[in-house]
């Protein structure tokens, strides 16, 4: 049963531009995060007037380096931040945790497990009352989001006790990602990343 629902649940995300691979462990995760975030170029804000007086906070802004690269990882444990800490530092890469405000002007990549997967849609549930959780998977070029197939389910129905928990405070936050970030309100032009992600990468952890 588990194997059809992965091959349903790959399919669906598949057809809505994400891209679906499967790890043994977390340490594949982070070893597969930080190789993405080398791959790609640094996200950079174009900006302009730094030769001017200007505020203290923009001051800052044009202060910030080209070229650094930022992964986000809010909601990581101790354990497995050490470990993703020490494979990003060796090529340079910046994790951050907490603050994710301060880097709205790019975060390289977002990482994070997620708490559901819904096979009939390819679609991910995430908890993320978290301000700097929901700024990690909005604000990146890049979302990964690792899905432990013990959390695969066929879709909604079959979920929905666990969702009705979720959604029992009701100042909670509960996300439903499908694919990368689209819109076609623009001459109905389909654009990719434009409110969101550019790309979204899913991670099947075979955990059980």
């Amino acid at each position: 049963m588990q194997k059809e629902l992965v091959e349903l649940f790959t399919a669906r995300a598949e057809a809505v531009s994400a891209k679906v691979e499967k790890i043994r462990n977390m340490q594949e995760a982070f070893e597969y995060t930080v190789t993405a975030c080398v791959d790609k170029e640094a996200c950079q804000m174009l900006m302009a007037g730094c030769d001017l007086p200007v505020s203290e906070s923009a001051r800052k802004l044009c202060e910030l380096k080209p070229g650094e690269k930022v992964m986000a990882a809010p909601a990581l444990n101790d354990k497995d931040l050490a470990v993703l800490y020490s494979l990003a530092d060796k090529q340079g890469i910046t994790v951050i945790t907490d603050e994710l405000r301060s880097y709205a002007s790019g975060i390289d990549i977002g990482l994070a497990v997620a708490d559901l997967g819904l096979a009939e849609t390819g679609t991910l549930v995430l908890m993320s009352s978290s301000e700097n959780l929901r700024l990690a998977t909005m604000l990146c070029e890049i979302n990964v989001l690792v899905l432990p197939l013990s959390r695969m389910r066929t879709g909604s129905y079959e979920a929905e006790k666990e969702l009705s928990g979720m959604m029992e405070n009701g100042s909670g936050y509960l996300s439903f990602i499908t694919g990368a970030s689209r819109t076609a309100d623009i001459e109905r032009v389909l654009a990719l990343g434009v409110h969101g992600p550019l790309e979204l990468h899913i991670l099947l952890w075979e955990d059980a």
